[in-house]
């Protein structure tokens, strides 16, 4: 069994700065790529970023200069900085990732989300 926990978000003023972290924990071989995908009321889920194992990264263009993407392989955690968060930032976010189990296996997995409010 995998199981990706985040941790992070909140509320959070205009032009104010949050970060998330996302771990994956369980049966585990490798992590090709790990990222974050955020759903507003009413919309679609949308990626944010994503991150390769070797680094590479993308952003959506609504976030870029804004947030920055990074991981820890050793400790199969990924991270999401957002600085000058706008209330269109609002918005429940994701972590997602592609996993290698112990058995060769593969399989892309969800966290259960977790709450970004940016308001006055």
């Amino acid at each position: 069994q995998v199981q990706l926990v985040e941790s992070g978000g909140g509320l959070v003023q205009p032009g104010g700065s949050l970060s998330l972290s996302c771990a994956a924990s369980g049966s585990i071989f490798s992590i090709n790529v790990m990222g974050w995908y955020r759903q507003a009321p009413g919309k679609e889920r949308e990626s944010v970023a994503t991150i390769t194992w070797g680094g590479t990264i993308n952003y959506a263009d609504s976030v870029k200069g804004r947030f920055t993407i990074s991981r820890d392989n050793a400790k199969n955690t990924v991270y999401l900085r957002m600085n000058s968060l706008k209330p269109e930032d609002t918005a429940v976010y994701y972590c997602n990732a592609q996993i290698v189990g112990r058995t060769l296996d593969t399989g892309l997995y969800w966290g259960r989300g977790t709450q970004v409010t940016v308001a006055s």
